[in-house]
């Protein structure tokens, strides 16, 4: 991983949670594990187009953390503080909030249970009206450098 994918520019660990709720569609059928990784892949490339104000793709690593009793399927990423823009320079990103992270997480997991049939459109409204969704993004890990980053990694 630290030869091939890993550049020395700040990262940060993302964890995207999903609602308890929503939870028992992850445990029956695994293959919708890739598309929750794929739904916070697209919420964290949307953000960065929106901070950025145009095309600035990040560098990703995910993968899911099954642990406990609680079925807990959280997406973990390690991803790069910004992106490599068209002249080839990498680019990083002020801020990252944490809560407009997790709005655009909640709407990309609804939409795709939405898709699949397993979640009515009035559900998923429904579920996004609440003060708390049950959906959250924690960020606060940070690694400045690939050494950090690749410890970061390896946890």
């Amino acid at each position: 991983m630290r030869e091939t994918l890993l550049l020395d520019v700040p990262h940060r660990q993302v964890v995207f949670t999903i609602p308890e709720m929503l939870r028992i569609f992850f445990r029956y059928d695994r293959k919708l594990l890739g598309e929750v990784c794929r739904c916070g892949l697209s919420s964290w490339t949307r953000y960065f187009e929106v901070v950025a104000g145009g095309a600035l793709p990040p560098g990703v690593i995910a993968s899911i953390q099954t642990f406990g009793d609680r079925i807990n399927f959280h997406p973990h990423f390690l991803v790069t503080e910004g992106g490599v823009g068209k002249a080839e320079v990498f680019h990083k990103i002020p801020r990252i909030d944490d809560l407009r992270l997790a709005e655009l997480f909640a709407r990309e997991v609804l939409a795709m249970l939405v898709g699949q049939e397993l979640l009515s459109p009035e559900w998923a409204e429904r579920i996004l009206s609440w003060l708390h969704s049950g959906f959250n993004v924690h960020s606060r890990v940070r690694a400045r450098t690939k050494v950090e980053a690749e410890r970061v990694g390896n946890t």
